[in-house]
């Protein structure tokens, strides 16, 4: 099954949370997420920096995206556990760029690590997540073992 394209990817994405965000993927392959996302005040804190839940859930985005494009036919994927760093902050008006590299990629689980950067360079958050692979469950009325 071919991977899935960056223009597919950013179709399934914008209807979603991620869309709502503003996050735009700008590479995309088995073992490599890279994304940005706009610093809007709507996802500021009072002082005009990047909230932390945006961080997370920026991350959270990347490590799942990896973990779609290694996913066979009949499969999804859930996160299960997700541990942040906070490093610095992104100013209102700017671009944090996240990279997701996949750390383990298992038959039941993969891990990822998102770095985000402000549009200078500076690490502002490190995220380390597990996604859970799952088979699809079997349609009502579906006969098993068919």
């Amino acid at each position: 099954m071919p991977l899935p394209d960056l223009t597919t990817i950013q179709h399934l994405l914008e209807p979603l949370f991620p869309g709502l965000m503003g996050v735009r993927v700008v590479e995309v392959g088995p073992e490599r997420v890279v994304a940005e996302m706009p610093v809007r005040a709507d996802l500021c804190t009072a002082g005009g920096i990047l909230h932390g839940g945006a961080y997370m859930a920026f991350a959270d985005t990347l490590g799942a995206v990896g973990t779609i494009v290694n996913l066979r036919p009949g499969q999804r994927t859930t996160t299960t556990d997700s541990s942040t760093k906070f490093i610095g902050g992104a100013k209102l008006g700017s671009t944090v760029r996240g990279e997701s590299v996949a750390l383990h990629r298992g038959r039941t689980t993969q891990v990822w690590q998102t770095s985000i950067r402000s549009e200078d360079g500076r690490l502002c958050a490190v995220v380390t997540q597990t996604q859970l692979i799952l088979d699809e469950a079997p349609k009502a009325g579906a006969a098993v073992g068919s």
